[in-house]
């Protein structure tokens, strides 16, 4: 890998020894660069899981990606900086209970102790969570709980910090190679059932918020605030793309 042209891409200049304090620079760094995006699936294209396309593709191109993609190749930036990462199979949160397992894949980066790290979550979580104690973790007004549930451990978000918890996604603590998530990603480029073939999505995280292109809606969250636009064209629909997201189709 181009550790630095990773980290050209992600536009982080820190320090790069593998401390908890580097490992929260580099997510943010990432998560305010790369984009969670579905693009390709909608125009045909076949994803890769294979390392070197993903970094062609994320960092020479400049692109996004969805949870195997994002999280597969930030785990091999944290392997070359000589961070210890799993990959882990999550099952995500829905009306009818949890998805499949490898519907999602998460990251655990051991330290002194255990760390959750996902920057393939959409609108999950910004920093590290500690997985080694469950007391409550807030975060930009919003509380993190990761609860044991036999082999499981499951992630729950309780926003504003009030009100319910509700589930995120569960794991257990089997590790995995980028491989095993293949089958899955191919269910998410092909399917109809999947919620990646029925609609086109763009979303990058701001400091003040968050940028969404959903559909031909464009969506901005800042400062508890949330505006949307309707865009009217193919044209516009890729002009918001370069000129918000830095994304070329």
């Amino acid at each position: 890998m181009d550790v630095g042209a990773y980290l050209d891409r992600i536009e982080y200049t820190g320090p790069l020894d593998p401390t908890l304090a580097t490992l929260r620079s580099l997510r943010i760094a990432h998560l305010y660069t790369v984009p969670f995006e579905n693009l390709d699936i909608h125009l045909g294209r076949a994803l890769s899981l294979y390392p070197p396309a993903l970094f062609d593709k994320i960092v020479a191109h400049h692109r996004g990606g969805f949870c195997y993609e994002l999280n597969g190749l930030f785990a091999w930036l944290l392997a070359e900086l000589g961070f210890r990462v799993t990959m882990l199979s999550a099952e995500v949160a829905g009306t009818r209970g949890f998805s499949p397992a490898f519907d999602h894949l998460a990251l655990r980066v051991d330290l002194e102790e255990p760390w959750l790290v996902d920057v393939g979550f959409g609108d999950g979580f910004r920093y590290p969570l500690r997985m080694a104690d469950y007391a409550d973790q807030s975060e930009n007004g919003d509380d993190y709980l990761l609860v044991a549930d036999g082999e499981y451990r499951i992630l729950m978000r309780r926003k504003h910090a009030v009100g319910d918890w509700t589930p995120q996604y569960r794991f257990t603590l089997t590790p995995y190679i980028l491989h095993d998530f293949e089958a899955r990603c191919r269910y998410h480029q092909t399917s109809p059932d999947s919620h990646f073939t029925q609609n086109r999505i763009c979303t990058l995280a701001t400091p003040e918020g968050r940028l969404t292109i959903s559909g031909m809606r464009l969506i901005v969250r800042s400062a508890g605030h949330k505006t949307e636009v309707e865009l009217t064209s193919a044209a516009e629909h890729a002009a918001v793309l370069r000129h918000r997201f830095r994304v070329i189709e």
